[in-house]
């Protein structure tokens, strides 16, 4: 993390944390709002989504900030790395990524405004949160907890061992960012079914608050009784990845 600057870090990671949640929220809302053309196009089509979500965002902020766009990595990286500058600059990440995400929720609501006023119609209106927070598919918070450190731990540990800390700066090719979004569909296809796979707290957060502040007609709970587990389950898969990464690399 030492090559970048705050303020590169901060415009970076909050230009692809938007990226990634309008792109990934994006996907979501087009397989799910009742008039999109891309309605019930399946759980392939959004771990896809998320995906080339994460490939945008990564690529649109590496050379300012390395492109984390999730705290769960920048958690990992700063342990993996262990530098008293990777660590001062953890908050600037985590603030970025959290605005970003905000942002690019607002910007996925804007894109399908008129869709989700379409759910006034209160014979077909539905619960929105799911198309900017995750939701699990049976809900046992603690289980649902152990699904998201698994993820996230096979996500950040991968990504130490493709080398993505040293693969983002400027006069690097950032191949290790393909291989990471094509990480986070896989990650989607083999562990999403169960939570929805936050694997990022931000990812989660940010679009949650969004979600309890637009104007979304019918919009149903934020279920913010289920907002920790999004939180913590990464943050602790993050932590993991990196110690076992140094463990045994």
């Amino acid at each position: 993390m030492d090559q970048f600057s705050h303020g590169d870090i901060f415009v970076g990671e909050t230009i692809g944390t938007a990226i990634l949640i309008l792109l990934g929220a994006g996907v979501v809302a087009a397989v799910n709002l009742r008039f999109s053309k891309a309605k019930e196009g399946g759980w392939i089509v959004v771990a896809f989504g998320w995906g080339f979500g994460v490939m945008a965002g990564a690529y649109t902020a590496g050379p300012l900030s390395g492109g984390h766009i999730n705290p769960a990595v920048t958690l990992g990286i700063a342990i993996s790395d262990g530098g008293s500058a990777s660590w001062e600059r953890v908050p600037t990440y985590l603030a970025g990524q959290l605005l970003g995400a905000l942002i690019g929720a607002v910007l996925c609501w804007a894109a399908y405004y008129a869709h989700f006023q379409a759910n006034r119609d209160s014979e077909h209106a539905s619960p929105t949160v799911g198309i900017f927070a995750t939701e699990p598919a049976i809900r046992q918070p603690p289980a649902n907890a152990v699904t998201e450190i698994v993820a996230t731990t096979v996500l950040v540990l991968p990504l130490l061992a493709f080398g993505e800390t040293k693969s983002l700066g400027p006069g690097h090719s950032g191949t290790g960012t393909l291989l990471v979004a094509f990480l986070v569909v896989g990650i989607g296809l083999s562990l999403g079914g169960p939570t929805g796979y936050a694997i990022n707290p931000a990812r989660d957060l940010g679009p949650r608050i969004a979600h309890a502040l637009l104007p979304i007609p019918n919009k149903g709970s934020s279920d913010w009784a289920y907002a920790w587990v999004p939180v913590v389950g990464p943050l602790a898969g993050g932590a993991l990845g990196a110690l076992l990464y140094e463990a045994a690399f």
